[in-house]
C-alpha cells in the first residue's frame, strides 16, 4: 500500500511537471500590468492625449540599438509608422536578437523638442549608431519627437 502511494505521488507530481506551460516570451524590466494595449497609430494621432500616461503596446520590433541595447524601435500597426521605447542605460537592455519578433511593451508617453540645430545632430547620432550615411539635407528645422519610456517588456522567443 505504501508503495503504490509513492507511486501515485511520483505519477502526480510528473503529471504537474508536464503540464506547466513553458514561457513564449522573455520579460525584461517591471512585469507588465496594463489589461489592454493601444494602438501605437492611436498615440501617434494624439500624441498630447497620451503624455504622461502608461500605456501598453504590442507590434513588431524593427530596430534595436546596437550599442547598449536601450532603446528599440516597435512598428505601428499602420504603415510607415513607428515608435520609440526608451529605457535608461543599463536598466534594460534589449537583445538584439529582438529585432523581427513580437514585443509588448509597457511605458509613459513623453516628448522631446529640438530645434534646429539639435535635430540635426540627434539624426547625425542615430546615422552613426545604425551605421548608415547621413543627409543633413533630411533635416529641414525643429521637431517633436513622442516616444515611451519603457517601463516593461515581453518579447516573444
Amino acid at each position: 500500500v505504501m508503495r503504490n502511494k509513492m507511486v501515485f505521488g511520483l505519477l502526480l507530481m510528473f503529471g504537474v511537471a508536464c503540464t506547466q506551460k513553458t514561457s513564449t516570451s522573455e520579460k525584461y524590466g517591471a512585469g507588465l500590468s496594463l489589461p489592454e494595449a493601444s494602438k501605437v497609430s492611436a498615440i501617434l494621432s494624439a500624441p498630447e492625449s497620451y503624455l504622461g500616461k502608461k500605456v501598453l503596446i504590442e507590434g513588431e520590433v524593427l530596430e534595436v540599438c546596437a550599442k547598449a541595447g536601450c532603446w528599440m524601435e516597435i512598428a505601428s500597426d499602420q504603415a510607415e509608422q513607428k515608435i520609440k521605447v526608451k529605457v535608461n542605460d543599463g536598466e534594460i537592455v534589449f537583445p538584439l536578437t529582438a529585432k523581427g519578433k513580437t514585443a509588448k511593451v509597457e511605458g509613459e508617453v513623453y516628448k522631446i523638442e529640438l530645434s534646429a540645430e539639435e535635430a540635426l545632430g540627434y539624426q547625425q547620432h542615430l546615422a552613426e549608431e545604425q551605421g548608415v550615411a547621413f543627409d543633413s539635407s533630411s533635416v529641414t528645422g525643429p521637431m517633436t519627437i513622442y516616444q515611451l519610456k519603457g517601463l516593461g517588456a515581453e518579447i516573444g522567443k
